[in-house]
């Protein structure tokens, strides 16, 4: 992609992008200069819960406006409410926002994995159905790092 040319550009003339994730609000999923992403354009039919959407910031310009997250629930009034895999914190996005649907995952450039894996659905079914656990997930393991790093640290003395 050029410096012109947009995510809506690409998705209209081919219907999909591969596109290299850039930053860590999808990782485990997504790690940075690691993984690609393919992403399909988005059809007519609604998003459902647990879709990993692309979608534009109304308020922001270049690259930065566009965002990969997991739709975790469908609102009243038909937007939808995405978070991303590593995020506490969501948005609110309007079907209009969407561009398109993660279909694929390429990792580390060798091996490509289909969102309809069983692999892939285990995850998103653990990693979402389980979301109020994240913080939870996420201390203990901060903790644990700070602890296992202070025995290392105890232990080479």
């Amino acid at each position: 992609m050029n410096e012109t040319t947009t995510f809506e550009e690409i998705l209209d003339r081919f219907g999909k992008l591969v596109y290299p994730n850039k930053g860590v609000s999808m990782k485990p999923l997504l790690r940075q200069g690691r993984d690609l992403m393919v992403i399909e354009r988005k059809g007519p039919e609604p998003c459902r819960k647990y879709d990993a959407v692309l979608f534009k910031r109304p308020s922001v310009r270049g690259p930065d406006a566009y965002v990969l997250h997991r739709i975790l629930r469908i609102n009243d009034d038909g937007s939808y409410w995405i978070v991303g895999d590593n995020c506490f914190t969501g948005d609110t996005v309007r079907e209009e926002q969407i561009l398109g649907t993660l279909r694929a995952v390429v990792r580390d450039g060798k091996k490509t994995v289909p969102v309809t894996s069983p692999v892939y659905r285990a995850y998103v079914a653990l990693w979402c159905d389980f979301y109020p656990l994240r913080f939870a997930l996420i201390r203990l393991k901060r903790f644990a790092g700070r602890c296992l790093r202070k025995l290392r640290k105890g232990a080479a003395h």
